[in-house]
Protein backbone atom coordinates (compact mmCIF):
# COMPACT_ATOMS: atom_id res chain seq x y z
CA UNK A 1 0.00 0.00 0.00
CA UNK A 2 1.11 3.52 -0.72
CA UNK A 3 1.74 5.77 2.25
CA UNK A 4 0.29 9.29 2.16
CA UNK A 5 1.94 11.83 4.44
CA UNK A 6 0.94 15.44 5.00
CA UNK A 7 3.15 18.36 5.92
CA UNK A 8 3.40 19.42 9.54
CA UNK A 9 1.89 22.76 8.58
CA UNK A 10 -1.40 21.04 7.66
CA UNK A 11 -1.27 19.03 10.86
CA UNK A 12 -1.53 22.30 12.80
CA UNK A 13 -5.07 22.77 11.45
CA UNK A 14 -6.33 19.23 10.93
CA UNK A 15 -5.67 15.75 12.11
CA UNK A 16 -3.98 14.10 9.17
CA UNK A 17 -1.63 11.35 10.28
CA UNK A 18 0.19 9.29 7.64
CA UNK A 19 -2.03 6.65 6.09
CA UNK A 20 -1.34 3.50 4.13
CA UNK A 21 -3.92 3.13 1.37
CA UNK A 22 -4.42 0.75 -1.56
CA UNK A 23 -4.34 2.90 -4.68
CA UNK A 24 -2.99 2.87 -8.21
CA UNK A 25 -2.96 6.65 -8.72
CA UNK A 26 -2.48 9.76 -6.61
CA UNK A 27 -6.15 10.65 -7.09
CA UNK A 28 -7.24 7.26 -5.74
CA UNK A 29 -4.93 7.57 -2.76
CA UNK A 30 -6.26 11.01 -1.88
CA UNK A 31 -9.88 9.94 -2.27
CA UNK A 32 -9.29 7.09 0.18
CA UNK A 33 -7.74 9.49 2.67
CA UNK A 34 -10.53 12.03 2.18
CA UNK A 35 -13.18 9.34 2.75
CA UNK A 36 -12.21 9.41 6.42
CA UNK A 37 -11.36 13.12 6.54
CA UNK A 38 -13.59 15.19 4.22
CA UNK A 39 -12.47 18.48 5.74
CA UNK A 40 -8.90 17.78 4.63
CA UNK A 41 -10.08 17.66 1.01
CA UNK A 42 -10.97 21.36 1.21
CA UNK A 43 -7.37 22.21 2.05
CA UNK A 44 -5.94 20.13 -0.80
CA UNK A 45 -8.51 20.46 -3.62
CA UNK A 46 -10.47 23.43 -4.91
CA UNK A 47 -14.22 23.48 -5.63
CA UNK A 48 -13.54 21.79 -9.00
CA UNK A 49 -11.69 18.92 -7.28
CA UNK A 50 -8.40 20.19 -8.69
CA UNK A 51 -5.21 20.45 -6.75
CA UNK A 52 -4.94 23.91 -5.17
CA UNK A 53 -2.12 26.04 -6.55
CA UNK A 54 -0.47 26.31 -3.16
CA UNK A 55 -0.24 22.53 -2.76
CA UNK A 56 2.58 20.35 -4.08
CA UNK A 57 2.53 16.57 -4.15
CA UNK A 58 5.60 14.39 -4.49
CA UNK A 59 5.57 10.67 -5.25
CA UNK A 60 8.75 8.83 -4.37
CA UNK A 61 10.62 12.12 -4.41
CA UNK A 62 9.28 13.36 -7.77
CA UNK A 63 6.70 16.12 -8.15
CA UNK A 64 3.48 14.87 -9.73
CA UNK A 65 3.20 15.59 -13.45
CA UNK A 66 -0.58 15.62 -13.69
CA UNK A 67 -1.75 18.36 -11.34
CA UNK A 68 -5.16 18.49 -13.02
CA UNK A 69 -6.34 14.88 -12.69
CA UNK A 70 -3.65 13.43 -10.40
CA UNK A 71 -3.25 10.34 -12.58
CA UNK A 72 0.38 9.78 -11.65
CA UNK A 73 0.87 6.07 -11.00
CA UNK A 74 1.72 4.65 -7.61
CA UNK A 75 3.65 1.51 -6.75
CA UNK A 76 2.55 -0.63 -3.80
CA UNK A 77 5.34 0.86 -1.68
CA UNK A 78 5.14 4.44 -2.97
CA UNK A 79 5.48 7.36 -0.60
CA UNK A 80 3.20 10.32 -1.34
CA UNK A 81 4.03 13.61 0.37
CA UNK A 82 1.48 16.43 0.33
CA UNK A 83 3.03 19.82 1.02
CA UNK A 84 1.86 23.41 1.17
CA UNK A 85 3.95 25.74 -0.93
CA UNK A 86 5.12 28.68 1.12
CA UNK A 87 5.66 32.18 -0.12
CA UNK A 88 6.82 35.36 1.46
CA UNK A 89 9.34 38.08 1.29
Amino acid sequence: MATVTFTNNLKRYLSCPPQAVPAETVAEALQRVFADNARLAGYILDDQDRLRKNIAIFVDGQMVRDRLHLTDALQPDSEVHVLQALSGG
